[in-house]
């Protein structure tokens, strides 16, 4: 046999492979989801979560205040968090619309002395912390060559020293109690390590580890954590993304993938989703049919996922040596006012990801 020929029935073999293993994984989502339906046609709809207090870090904004909103209408106490003390405000009194009793304290989780005031407050205030969300969250967007230790130091301490604080922080209570909750927001860049956001998968990878063996030991005291693995959602955060290198091309792909129906999920259908995961007591959650494909594309072969997206890589933007950093709104262009971002303008409106509507 030739050359030439065995490449051809080399390609021919790859692809068939391929095409088994997307099978494969879209008759096990089919599966997974005709399960699902019959779970909530049957009318297990889980544990009441009425007056339990709920602590959701990072939650002036995007998927922490869709989480808020979505307890709260559970009739559910809560306590905010974060940096900003304006967007907090504004947070706040979201909640308190729908009429749900809510403190809002000042928190930057990577810092110490802080998660414990927040912590302290909450159990001042509402005395215990039933449900602990781990969603606070910086993200990068750019090449390796553009970023330093720095950057993956300061996405360790908010992501994944930010969850470990709290859960610490809130852990012996829980379980001396026999009961109590922690939710982990994590990301399929803790799953599957997507190009030029290296320093936020690195630390969603962290977290992934610690969530899932945080289960393993917590369990014997009553205490369930939730591994929560979303893919893109639309929040309107690539407003407040970090981007380097190129700005205008990285804020351009990322923005656009961000807020793409087809590859995007809304952060309502999420909020919804991941409360009624904790009410039935599971301990993991993969949002949107894309991550799950990605995911279980990767646990069945990880090599020819990871050559995958070094071919991805090559068609993104490349380095051109520039290390500063600008955020999203820093970054726009035409494309932002076009219609393929409508919806990503819109959830950044509705998630206090802007200082007035635009």
């Amino acid at each position: 046999m030739n050359r030439r020929n065995t490449v051809i029935l080399g390609g021919v073999a790859a692809g068939a492979v391929a095409a088994g293993i997307g099978g494969a994984a879209l008759a096990f989502l089919a599966a997974r989801r005709a399960l699902r339906l019959y779970g909530e046609w049957s009318g297990r709809h889980g544990e009441d979560l009425r007056g339990q207090t709920v602590l959701i870090t990072g939650s002036s904004r995007g998927l922490g205040l869709a989480l808020a909103e979505e307890f709260a209408r559970h009739k559910c106490k809560l306590v905010l968090c974060a940096r900003n003390e304006a967007e907090l405000a504004r947070a706040r009194r979201r909640i308190e619309e729908i009429g749900a009793e809510v403190i809002a304290v000042i928190c930057d989780v990577s810092r110490p002395e802080q998660v414990e005031h927040l912590i302290n407050s909450a159990r001042q205030h509402f005395g215990r912390i039933d449900i602990l969300v781990n969603n606070a969250g910086i993200i990068s967007v750019g090449p390796l060559e553009s970023f330093g230790v720095d950057d993956f130091r300061e996405a360790m301490d908010v992501i994944f020293w930010g969850s470990v604080r709290p859960t610490l922080a809130v852990l012996p209570a829980m379980a001396e109690s026999g009961r109590g909750r922690i939710v982990n927001i994590t990301s399929i860049g803790g799953r599957v390590s997507v190009p030029h956001l290296l320093p936020y998968n690195c630390a969603k990878f962290a977290t992934v580890g610690f969530s899932e063996g945080l289960h393993a030991e917590v369990r014997k005291f009553g205490v369930r954590v939730l591994t929560v693995v979303p893919g893109l959602i639309r929040t309107g955060s690539h407003l407040h993304a970090q981007f380097v290198g190129s700005h205008e091309r990285e804020y351009g792909w990322f923005s656009l993938g961000s807020t793409n129906p087809f590859l995007s999920m809304a952060a309502e259908r999420a909020a919804r989703q991941i409360v009624n995961a904790v009410r039935r007591n599971r301990t993991e959650l993969v949002l949107g049919i894309p991550a799950r494909v990605l995911m279980y594309a990767h646990a069945a072969a990880p090599g020819l996922v990871t050559e995958a997206m070094a071919l991805v890589n090559r068609l993104l933007p490349q380095a051109d040596g520039g290390k500063l950093k600008k955020k999203g709104h820093e970054s726009e262009t035409v494309l932002r006012r076009s219609p393929l971002t409508h919806l990503g303008r819109r959830a950044a409106r509705k998630f206090n990801q802007m200082e007035e509507p635009a």
